[in-house]
């Protein structure tokens, strides 16, 4: 309901989202190559031609919605009907398989509620929310007979979800499942390894062009193969255990991060409530739900400092990141949930339900902050979408651009400074730099000569270049890490040391900064125009490159 009060005024979470996954799709639509796969096509108005294959799969609702309506639209919609199949999914799966029985389809729709607002990701679809009916239909494999929706959510999974993120974790959790039940049965489930096997094939089919590109044609070398974890990396026992109890208890951001306190509540009261002779057999049907939670925490906290240790003989840990169970987690959490409720008094069940909603929705950055914009009273430092994106204010640099020189967006470069790359993007600029979790590595070793200047006076920003580089920015160490520069209160950048030369060379004309530079011919660069927009989060300084 907010969303469809504010519409373009809503608050979409940026980090990680805003700041760089809305402008992918939108591009590839854009720009007409969301299908294809040539191996020479390329995304011009990113990196000066980001190789087409390094992005998401065009095989996605994402892609299609993206292609029918605004980013803004596209957003919400997508969110709309992945939080509506998250909960239609669970509700299915609780009601067939966990809570069956006919008293408890008010708990049931509760618990599925609760599940469909937890804070997520949604532009990586049903990733998570989704996972749900992805097991309900493999436990239809599991018991039989197999029926034909069983079939249509196993293909339906890899269209919808991010591969990188989930399908090598989902693949190996049922494969491991598919082995246990044969050492246990002495039998192979033929039903359950078709659906493997589906499953399998669904993604490959999907993710054909990145395979494809990096493994047979390999087009590039992907900027991955130089992450140095041993330079990211806080090697130390405490680190990792702190790391290991923050995924046990509160779980990963990109994978829904929220509180188990409900759940584990859930489970010490069903334990103490328990007649005493049924306390241990309890206690027994809840351990290994836990310690299994326990270990895929321990290792996700512990799992780069390995990389670390092993990543000179294994650079395949550094490139691709094999620590990703923690997806798994929150649907394990919420099953365990769903046990524990049904040893609970009906107080009880109210009262832990009540709480997680509460923790779901607390929780949920998005809600919050559109709730303050509702309010009137929005969050200063987390703009909504239309002052973040502000395409007034970036229709008015390009209008000026066009006056002094006649040339039209796709006949330039820029690049950002106190800015994200998205928000040119998401306004048709065509950046040099950009924020991308797979990139040419020659890319990044042509870019870095124009920042070197800056990365020399900051360890930290160098060590954020050198050792990941999935922020391929314009930095400032005076700025430091601050991505988002607002237009109050000003900031004054007092020495940028900027590769002018360099920045031509990689074909850069304009820096679009949020930041005043205080001298900017040091830079090689003259003031072009400053422009400002009511509403907008942003006051941009306009530099070109000397001649």
């Amino acid at each position: 309901m907010p969303y469809s009060i504010l519409l373009a005024h809503s608050y979409l979470t940026i980090d990680d989202n805003l700041d760089t996954e809305l402008s992918i799709p939108y591009l590839l639509v854009r720009h007409g190559v969301a299908f294809n796969y040539d191996t020479k096509a390329v995304v011009p108005a990113i990196m000066n031609g980001l190789p087409r294959n390094a992005l998401r799969s065009g095989l996605s609702p994402t892609i299609g919605l993206f292609a029918l309506l605004p980013p803004w639209a596209a957003y919400l919609v997508h969110q709309a009907l992945v939080r509506l199949l998250g909960l239609l999914g669970m509700y299915a799966l609780l009601r067939r398989e966990f809570l069956v029985e006919k008293r408890s389809s008010v708990l049931a729709a509760a618990l599925a509620l609760c599940w469909a607002v937890l804070p997520m990701y949604t532009i990586y679809g049903v990733s998570v929310l989704g996972q749900p009916a992805l097991l309900l239909a493999f436990l239809g494999l599991r018991h039989g007979p197999a029926r034909w929706w069983h079939w249509v959510l196993i293909v339906g999974f890899p269209l919808w979800s991010m591969f990188v993120f989930v399908g090598p974790f989902i693949l190996a959790a049922l494969g491991g499942w598919w082995l246990w039940d044969w050492g246990r049965t002495r039998r192979p489930n033929g039903r359950f390894l078709a659906g493997l096997v589906l499953l399998l094939v669904g993604y490959l089919v999907v993710e054909w062009r990145l395979f494809y590109s990096l493994l047979v044609a390999k087009q590039f070398v992907p900027h991955r193969l130089e992450f140095d974890m041993a330079q990211l990396t806080d090697m130390s026992l405490q680190a990792g255990l702190q790391s290991a109890a923050q995924f046990f208890l509160f779980g990963q951001y990109h994978a829904s991060r929220f509180l188990r306190g409900a759940v584990l509540l859930a489970v010490v009261v069903a334990v103490v409530l328990a007649p005493a002779g049924q306390r241990a057999g309890r206690l027994r049907r809840f351990a290994p739900w836990l310690v299994a939670l326990a270990g895929i925490a321990l290792f996700s906290g512990f799992y780069p400092q390995l990389v670390a240790l092993a990543q000179t003989r294994l650079p395949l840990l550094v490139a691709f990141n094999f620590g990703r169970f923690h997806f798994l987690t929150p649907l394990l959490w919420f099953l365990l949930l769903a046990l524990a409720l049904r040893c609970l008094p009906g107080r009880w069940q109210g009262a832990v339900l009540g709480l997680q909603l509460l923790i779901g929705l607390g929780m949920n950055p998005e809600w919050l902050n559109n709730l303050r914009e509702l309010a009137g009273r929005p969050n200063p430092h987390e703009p909504n979408y239309t002052a973040y994106v502000a395409p007034a204010l970036f229709r008015k640099v390009q209008q000026a651009i066009e006056r002094q020189t006649g040339l039209a967006p796709a006949q330039y470069r820029v690049a950002s400074l106190g800015l994200p790359p998205a928000v040119p993007q998401l306004n048709n600029f065509y950046t040099i730099d950009s924020y991308q979790n797979n990139y040419p590595l020659s890319y990044k070793h042509h870019f870095r000569p124009v920042i070197a200047g800056e990365l020399a006076k900051s360890p930290d920003l160098r060590r954020y270049f050198d050792a990941w580089a999935n922020r391929c920015y314009l930095f400032s160490a005076e700025l430091g890490k601050n991505f988002r520069v607002g237009a109050a209160p000003p900031r004054v950048v007092q020495d940028f040391d900027f590769d002018a030369a360099a920045f031509r060379q990689l074909g850069g004309r304009y820096v679009l900064s949020a930041a005043q530079l205080a001298t900017p011919a040091r830079s090689g660069l003259r003031l072009a125009g400053v422009f400002e927009q009511p509403g907008a989060y942003w006051r941009i300084w306009l530099y070109e490159v000397t001649k």
